[in-house]
This record gives structure tokens, sequence and C-alpha cells, in this order.
């Protein structure tokens, strides 16, 4: 299996994992357990989900302001499906710089396209375009230039 597979199967657990975090307020240690009992993990990237499983709590307040100011409404009213997958995308383009901002983003939209509500693809890209250039704006200019 590849590496990019096993680091998509990582990101569509940790939209359900984060979701989980989110609404149940299960500790992420609990979480993580869970996940490996539930799930076959052989071919997932467990070094990537353990990573933003526990890094995207520890710098949430970074992350969700850094996509806050881009949403038209409270993120309260978000969808708890889109809030994980901001998340996990902002949390990608702040700290794993070693995704192409382009890869991150399209990431994010593909986990909103299977398990997002409809449409919501379409505003997660808006809002993970100006995260992008905000936090890779150099990257993009050497992309662009």
């Amino acid at each position: 299996m590849s590496k990019t597979k096993a680091k998509q199967k990582a990101r569509k657990l940790l939209v359900q994992a984060l979701y989980s975090w989110d609404l149940g307020g299960t500790d992420l240690e609990t979480i993580e357990v869970n996940f490996h009992l539930e799930n076959d993990m052989s071919k997932v990237d467990t070094e990537l989900f353990k990573t933003i499983l526990f890094g995207a709590p520890q710098n949430l307040e970074q992350i969700d302001g850094a996509f806050q100011k881009y949403l038209d409404r409270e993120q309260e009213k978000l969808d708890p499906v889109s809030r994980a997958i901001l998340r996990l995308t902002t949390y990608e383009l702040m700290f794993s710089i070693e995704v192409p901002y382009k890869v991150a983003i399209n990431e994010g939209v593909n986990l909103a396209k299977t398990f997002g509500p409809t449409d919501a693809f379409k505003f997660i890209n808006g809002v993970l375009d100006r995260v992008a250039a905000d936090t890779r704006a150099v990257e993009i200019a050497a992309h662009k230039g």
C-alpha cells in the first residue's frame, strides 16, 4: 500500500476521531485506543493519526482562530463534521509544512465530499484557500512564481 493511501485512510479516521472528541468529550487516549480496537490500522499511517489526533486539540485556539475569521457563521453553528475537517486540514496547513498546501486543501475537500453535508466541500474549499493564503504565503508565492 502506498504512503499516500495510508495517509488518506488516517485522515478519514481522523475526521471521525475529532468529531467524536468534539461532540462526546471523550479523552484523546480513549479515542485512540478505541480506533485501534475498532479499525484495521495495518493500512493506516498511525503516526499521522496520532500526531493530528493529539496535535489539533493541543493547538485548538490557534487552529480555530486561523479559520474562524473566514466563516460566514459562528463556529458553533458549523456542522461538527465540517468543523472536524477544517481543524484537521488547518492543522496540516499550519504544522505539517512537508505536506504541500494544494495536497492539504485537496484532501480536506475530498473528506468534505465523503463525510460532509451536501455542497459543504465548496464552503470548506473557500475557507481552506484563505487559511492557506495566510499560513503558506511563501509556498504559494513560490508556486505561482
